[in-house]
């Protein structure tokens, strides 16, 4: 039986999240099937458009932290969520399921996206020390 992925990324992007998506998909070096996070520029995430965030990424046990937060109030209050991780704070509204979403993409180590009404939101890994370390974050609204 043929299965679709969780959180697969199929349909249209909204347009900062397909800019997202291109420019991560523009560092992959060689036959990497993921970029490095060392090659990942803060200034052009955030050029995209998107609502970003950056999540750190840890194993053993599987848990992610806010590295950085670009989303726009009200929905999110950075410094309440800034060097959190996730299954310490209540989430607000943008970012229901993201614990399933960044464990999905870690697991998968391909990008991944939720869809609920009008919002999108794209999980992108990155490769560190030899496993994915960091998820670059983008949200669209609309």
């Amino acid at each position: 039986m043929n299965q679709a992925a969780p959180f697969a990324v199929d349909g249209p992007l909204a347009p900062p999240l397909a800019r997202l998506l291109a420019y991560w998909e523009g560092l992959k070096r060689g036959q990497a099937e993921i970029p490095f996070w060392d090659d990942l520029s803060e200034v052009k995430i955030e050029a995209s458009g998107a609502e970003t965030f950056i999540l750190d990424v840890f194993s053993q046990p599987e848990r992610f932290r806010f590295n950085d937060l670009e989303v726009a109030p009200p929905a999110v209050e950075r410094d309440q969520l800034l060097g959190l991780f996730l299954d310490d704070v209540v989430l607000p509204e943008v970012f229901a399921l993201l614990r399933a979403q960044a464990s999905a993409a870690t697991e998968l180590m391909r990008p991944t996206l939720y869809r609920a009404g009008g919002l999108q939101r794209l999980l992108l890994p990155a490769w560190g020390e030899g496993q994915v370390r960091m998820l670059v974050g983008g949200l669209a609204r609309g």
